[in-house]
């Protein structure tokens, strides 16, 4: 069983940002602006910025946003590497590949480098897709691979979190959710009937910032537990993800927030 970090308590709110919008327009809106914020920022004093991309219908909002007027403008799409925090192995021409998504709403309409866009293969087994993907990102982040104090992986990792609470593929239940030393894995989800691929928190929690995406009244109750509730992350997987030095944000609509 993991230790309880300190921010799965009354202390949570202080350790973290919270941040509430009226509507899903306003959400994706301020999410949207506060991305570009975050890469201007990290981009003066870094050559690259490395993000984590999530799927589903929040993030795609949000990525028809960054590919639009003004925004697009104001990125630096050339310095941007872009990584996925977890796939479904299903073709890429299946509308449920989430490296596909972000491909129609957002990398097909930028000029991030080809080489510089790196998706969780699903034309191989899994398991080596996992082992793959794990070796290139201990390559890129050899400092936060090897310990080094004050290295980290990511500039920012994007994710969602389910109605069951759940985030990436740390399902309910699952093993992965625990685990220490891998920091990318595959596994066979049962009620899927499928194969995931997904990093652990082992690396997400050395990032440098990591930001949930949550909207609409489903997500209420899980939202609420995952927050204030105790600590069972078997219950509930989303609060296994707590930065080691990094900051997090959740950014959540009304309705998502209704019980807090």
């Amino acid at each position: 069983m993991d230790k309880v970090p300190p921010s799965t308590s009354s202390t949570y709110f202080k350790q973290m940002e919270i941040h509430i919008y009226n509507d899903s327009n306003d959400f994706s809106s301020a999410v949207a602006d506060w991305i570009v914020e975050l890469i201007r920022v990290t981009l003066v004093s870094s050559t690259r910025f490395t993000i984590a991309l999530s799927g589903g219908n929040t993030p795609k909002a949000l990525y028809e946003l960054l590919a639009a007027t003004p925004r697009k403008e104001k990125i630096e799409w050339r310095k941007m590497h872009i990584f996925w925090g977890d796939e479904r192995d299903v073709d890429f021409a299946d509308p449920r590949n989430n490296a596909r998504m972000a491909f129609d709403s957002l990398l097909n309409h930028v000029d991030v480098p080809r080489e510089q866009i790196h998706v969780m293969r699903t034309d191989i087994p899994p398991e080596q897709s996992a082992g793959e993907y794990e070796k290139m990102l201990k390559e890129y982040f050899s400092g936060a691979a090897a310990g080094q104090i004050g290295s980290r992986s990511f500039d920012l990792v994007l994710l969602g979190m389910g109605d069951d609470g759940h985030t990436l593929s740390l399902f309910p239940g699952t093993e992965v959710i625990h685990e220490e030393n891998r920091w990318a894995t595959s596994f066979f989800l049962t009620s899927q009937n499928m194969y995931r691929i997904t990093l652990t928190k082992t690396i997400v929690n050395l990032a440098g910032t990591v930001a949930f995406l949550s909207t609409g009244p489903a997500k209420a109750h899980a939202l609420k537990e995952v927050l204030k509730g105790a600590y069972h992350p078997d219950l509930y997987p989303s609060q296994v993800i707590h930065p080691v030095s990094g900051e997090l944000h959740w950014f959540v609509d009304q309705t998502a927030a209704s019980l807090l």
